[in-house]
């Protein structure tokens, strides 16, 4: 019996991070195809996905967020944080924001989960108007 609800609780504990954000991704640039940064998104005690950039691999032309506004501005790249308030609808999670620290414009965002890469789209207005870039899975 033991052996059966191990089973039961590996198997729904499979199922339910497969939908899941947490974790490390690395950002590629949909423009450059080149690999930017690694962000890590947690959910916090509110419930939403909230993702902050924890790593570097593209020297930027600036070590902050000189065009940010808000509490983002003049802040380190390294532990900004460029996503905020998302919440998990069906299998996208979307109602939140991304900020662009290059240009330091805000969107709208919606994550949907490929197995381990993240379509992470930032648009205006409507989702027509907007960009996609594909985040891949970091590993430890």
């Amino acid at each position: 019996m033991k052996k059966i609800a191990l089973t039961f609780i590996a198997l729904t504990a499979g199922v339910f991070s497969f939908a899941q954000i947490e974790g490390k991704w690395k950002t590629i640039d949909d423009e450059t195809g080149k690999a930017k940064s690694i962000v890590e998104i947690t959910k916090k005690s509110d419930g939403k996905y909230y993702g902050k950039i924890v790593q570097l691999l593209a020297k930027p032309s600036h070590n902050t967020c000189i065009d940010c506004k808000g509490d983002r501005n003049g802040k380190p790249l390294v532990g900004l944080e460029i996503i905020r308030g998302l919440e998990k609808k069906g299998d996208e999670f979307t109602g939140g924001t991304i900020v662009n620290p290059k240009g330091g414009k805000e969107y709208k965002c919606t994550i949907k989960k490929d197995g381990d890469k993240l379509n992470v789209r930032g648009y205006v207005g409507f989702s027509l108007i907007g960009r996609t870039q594909t985040w891949h899975k970091v590993e430890g």
